[in-house]
Formats: C-alpha cells, sequence, structure tokens
C-alpha cells in the first residue's frame, strides 16, 4: 500500500488535513473576504476540505484543486458530490508545480504544501504567478515554536521560527494582511484524529496492509508524542500580493 492512500485514510476524518479548527478555517476564508464571482486555486488539495468550504461561504465562486495523489483527488470528488458542488470544483490530478492556469485568480491556496514547490520561498514565487494584482495567498507552514534538537530536525525538516517563516513568506513580494497560530488543541485534535483513524482502519482491514498501516501510525505517533508534540508550530498566513 502505498504511502498517499495510508494519507488519503488517516485523513478520512480529519479532511481539513492542517491542525486548524474548522471554525478558524471559516475566519481566515471570511477574512479574505472574496467578491462575487471568486476564482480560488487549491495548490495541493487533498480532499479538497478548503475550496469546498471556499465556495460554500461564497456560491458565486469557482475553484480549481490540483493534486498529485489520486486518492486525495478521489477523496475530493466524493465530498464535491456530497455537497452539491462538483459543478463548481473541477480537480486535476498532477503535481502542484506543473499546474498552469488559464486565468489569474482572486485566491490561491496552499496548506500543508509548500514542499511541493522546494520550500516557502519557492511556494510564494510560484503562488505570484497565478494571483490577481492585488490578489491574496492562503499559505499554511510549520515552523519552530521552540528550537529542536539535531535529531527531531533531521527528523522533520528545517524550518526557521515565527518570525522566520514570515519573513520568507514576504520575501516575493507579498504583505501579511492576517494570519492564524495553531494552538496545541488544534494540533492535538489533528493527531489523534490521524493516528485514530488509521488505528481503526487497521483494525478493520486485518492482514498485510492493515499491519503496514498500523505500523505507519505506530512511527508517527511515536515522533509527535516523543518528538514534536508542542515543539512544532502551524501558521497559516492570508497575504496580498504588492
Amino acid at each position: 500500500m502505498d504511502r498517499q492512500r495510508i494519507g488519503a485514510i488517516a485523513h478520512l476524518d480529519h479532511p481539513i488535513a492542517a491542525p486548524v479548527a474548522p471554525a478558524n478555517l471559516d475566519r481566515l476564508l471570511l477574512r479574505a473576504a472574496l467578491p462575487e464571482g471568486a476564482r480560488v486555486l487549491d495548490l495541493g488539495c487533498g480532499a479538497g476540505e478548503w475550496s469546498l468550504r471556499a465556495l460554500e461561504l461564497v456560491p458565486s465562486a469557482v475553484a480549481d484543486g490540483v493534486d498529485h495523489s489520486e486518492h486525495a483527488v478521489a477523496s475530493a470528488e466524493r465530498a464535491a458530490a456530497a455537497r452539491g458542488l462538483s459543478g463548481r470544483l473541477s480537480l486535476h490530478l498532477m503535481p502542484a508545480a506543473d499546474f498552469t492556469g488559464p486565468e489569474l485568480y482572486d485566491l490561491v491556496l496552499c496548506v500543508g504544501a509548500t514542499h511541493a514547490f522546494g520550500g516557502l520561498k519557492e511556494t510564494m514565487e510560484a503562488v505570484a504567478r497565478f494571483v490577481k494584482p492585488g490578489g491574496l495567498a492562503l499559505i499554511g507552514e510549520g515552523f519552530w515554536a521552540r528550537p529542536p534538537g539535531a535529531e527531531l530536525a533531521e527528523a522533520i525538516g528545517t524550518y526557521p521560527d515565527l518570525a522566520g517563516t514570515v519573513a520568507q513568506a514576504e520575501s516575493h513580494g507579498w504583505r501579511t494582511v492576517y494570519a492564524h497560530t495553531s494552538d496545541l488543541a488544534e494540533w492535538d485534535e489533528y493527531e489523534w484524529s490521524w493516528t485514530g483513524t488509521l488505528a481503526r482502519w487497521a483494525a478493520a482491514n486485518p492482514g498485510p496492509e492493515g499491519d503496514q498501516a498500523l505500523a505507519v501510525m505506530r512511527e508517527h505517533r511515536d515522533l509527535w508524542l516523543n518528538g514534536y508534540r508542542d515543539k512544532l508550530g502551524f501558521v497559516t498566513l492570508l497575504l496580498q500580493r504588492v
């Protein structure tokens, strides 16, 4: 079983796919104050929850979602159909870095997917190609809230602190106009959902695939509980192109 499928299973009960509560997702989208007929692009859309919620909040908006995981795109298709939004969400199965849009967008989302472009600075440079003059981006990114040890940093990756993250995001002609910094409760909800959903799926699917899912869950949970919990932060930045 490939890791993309495991990730899709783990996010079944938390389609936001980031340590962000639904109320805070709505608050971020409402602060974007999208105009009537807005065009939204979701790069690394996963199950599509961010763009689907934007469509619900602005009934005249349309969106494109891009993801390289066929399992995530299939989840987004099912969610759009269940919510009556299939006609307003166009899904593209491809790496986010390969997408080229025919028109510019009012809002571009890239939450927890900056790795698709090689990092935060590179993401901001790429997103600028898709945004209308004065348009907005919602970018979700990790940062070190507390300095990690060398072993943890190697396991998780290289991140600056919050100030450094904001500086990187603003390095290509962007200005932060709002943000949400996830708290520990949001992190715990996300992680317990991620690991718990995999554990229940493994129990319902005994055999090699269930064993693999359980092994991935235990490895992830150990890294979280004994490693980055209360050290790794997450911020979702609302940025305007200037």
